[in-house]
C-alpha cells in the first residue's frame, strides 16, 4: 500500500495538482488576512464584518445573501455557479492559449488582441448574415470557425516574425494587441453593428440575439436556472482535452515541445522548426479569438467598441490561469474555473459587506501572483521526494559498512 501511495505522489501529474493546490491555498489564507485586518481596523467593519468577509472568501460561491436579521445565508447557489462557468468559459480558451505556446517556448502575451480579433469577426459575421435565410445554427459554427481563423491568423503573426528575424515575440505580441485594439475599434466606428434600439446604448454592439443567434443551453440553463451559463463551457472543456491530447499523443504536440525545450536540437533533428514556431502561435491564437467568440456568440453579452481606452483583462487573465496549471491543459479547466470563482466571490464580498470592490482586487492579485510560484512549489515537492528516497539508501548502506567493519573485527 506504502508502495503505491509513493509511485502515485512521484507522478509528474500529482505533482503538478499538489503544487497548483499549496499556491491556491497560500494565496486564499493571505487575501482573508488582509480581509481580516482591514476589516477589525475599519469602524464600519468592525470583528464580526472581518470574520463575514474570511467566510465570503473561502466559500462565497455557496452565499445565498443575507436573511431577515441580517446573517449570511448558505446553500446551493443556482445564478452564482452558472455565472462562474459562464465566465469561466473564455479564461479556459485563453488559458489554453497561452499554455500551448508556453509549451512551444513562446510567451503568448498577445491574447487580448487574438481575442479582440475573434470577438470583432464572430460579431461581425452573427449579425450580418440574415436569419430569415439562414439557419440561426449554421450561423453560429459559421462565426465561431471564421473567428479561429481570424484569431490563428493573428497569432502567426508574432510567430513568424519571430521564427524568421528573431523577434522577440513579446514585443510583437504587443504591437499587434494595440493594431488589433485600434482596428476592432475603427471596424465597429460608426458601422450598422452599433446600438440604436436602446437609449444610451449607442457605444454598444447589439447582442446575438437580435438576429437570433445565440449558443444552445444544452440543458444547463435547468440546472442553473437564473443564470447565464451556456453550452459554451462544454465547448471549451472538449477542446481542452482535444488540446491535451494533442500536445501529448501526437508526432505534432512531440515537435511543438521539442521546440520548446531546444530550438537548434529540434532543427538537427530533422524537425521544422520555423514553421512549427509559426504553427504554435498561429493555434494559440485561435484558441484565444474561440475565447471571445464564446463569450459574446452567448445571445446575452454586449460589446463595447471603444477598446482602445484598455485591453480585455480576459486575454492577460489567460496567464495566471496557465501557470497556475502548469500549461497542462486539463488543469487549465480547473483553473480557468478556479479564476471565475474568485471574480464571483469578489462581487459577493463587495454587495454583502462594507469592504469596497478594491480589497477583492488586491485578493485576486496576491492569488494571481503566488500563482507563478506554482513551478517552484513543484520544484520543491520534488526534491523532498528525492531527499526522502535517498535517506533511507544512505542509512541502509551505512548500516551495511558497519557490519562489514564488525565481521572484519570478529575475523
Amino acid at each position: 500500500m506504502k508502495e503505491n501511495l509513493k509511485s502515485f505522489f512521484k507522478k509528474d501529474g500529482v505533482k503538478s495538482v499538489l503544487a497548483s493546490l499549496i499556491s491556491i491555498l497560500v494565496g486564499l489564507i493571505v487575501g482573508a488576512i488582509a480581509v481580516f485586518l482591514v476589516g477589525i481596523f475599519k469602524d464600519t467593519i468592525g470583528v464580526k464584518g472581518a470574520w463575514e468577509g474570511v467566510r465570503i472568501i473561502f466559500a462565497g460561491i455557496l452565499s445565498t445573501g443575507r436573511d431577515a436579521i441580517g446573517s449570511l445565508t448558505w446553500g446551493y447557489n443556482a445564478v452564482n455557479l452558472g455565472d462562474m462557468l459562464f465566465r469561466a468559459t473564455p479564461l479556459i480558451m485563453a488559458g489554453l492559449s497561452v499554455s500551448v505556446a508556453f509549451k512551444t517556448g513562446l510567451f503568448n502575451i498577445g491574447a487580448p488582441g487574438q481575442y479582440l480579433m475573434g470577438t470583432m469577426t464572430s460579431l461581425a459575421i452573427a449579425l450580418s448574415i440574415p436569419s430569415d435565410k439562414v439557419p440561426t445554427w449554421i450561423i453560429w459554427i459559421i462565426a465561431f470557425l471564421a473567428a479561429m481563423v481570424a484569431g490563428a491568423l493573428w497569432g502567426a503573426i508574432p510567430g513568424f516574425v519571430k521564427a524568421v528575424f528573431n523577434i522577440n515575440e513579446v514585443i510583437a505580441c504587443i504591437m499587434t494587441n494595440w493594431i488589433a485594439a485600434n482596428l476592432v475599434t475603427w471596424f465597429f466606428d460608426g458601422s450598422v453593428f452599433c446600438n440604436q434600439v436602446e437609449a444610451g446604448k449607442t457605444g454598444y454592439i447589439y447582442k446575438t440575439s437580435y438576429n437570433g443567434v445565440a449558443t444552445v443551453k444544452l440543458g444547463l440553463d435547468k440546472v442553473f436556472k437564473g443564470s447565464q451559463v451556456n453550452g459554451g463551457i462544454i465547448i471549451a472543456i472538449v477542446i481542452a482535452v482535444l488540446v491535451y491530447i494533442m500536445m501529448n499523443k501526437t508526432t505534432l504536440g512531440y515537435q511543438l515541445k521539442a521546440c520548446g525545450a531546444n530550438r537548434h536540437a529540434a532543427k538537427y533533428a530533422g524537425i521544422k522548426d520555423k514553421r512549427n514556431i509559426i504553427l504554435s502561435m498561429g493555434i494559440a491564437g485561435a484558441l484565444a479569438s474561440a475565447g471571445g467568440a464564446l463569450y459574446f456568440l452567448s445571445g446575452n453579452t454586449e460589446f463595447f467598441w471603444s477598446t482602445y481606452q484598455s485591453l480585455p483583462a480576459t486575454g492577460f487573465n489567460g496567464i495566471p490561469v496557465a501557470l497556475l496549471a502548469l500549461n497542462n491543459p486539463i488543469g487549465v479547466i480547473f483553473s480557468g474555473i478556479f479564476m471565475a470563482m474568485l471574480s464571483t466571490v469578489g462581487m459577493q464580498l463587495t454587495n454583502l459587506t462594507a469592504y469596497n470592490e478594491y480589497i477583492t482586487d488586491v485578493i485576486i492579485g496576491v492569488i494571481v501572483y503566488l500563482s507563478a510560484f506554482a513551478l517552484f512549489i513543484r520544484t520543491w515537492i520534488s526534491t523532498r521526494k528525492k531527499e526522502a528516497v535517498a535517506k533511507p539508501s544512505e542509512d541502509k548502506e551505512k548500516e551495511t559498512q558497519e557490519e562489514k567493519t564488525n565481521e572484519r573485527g570478529n575475523e
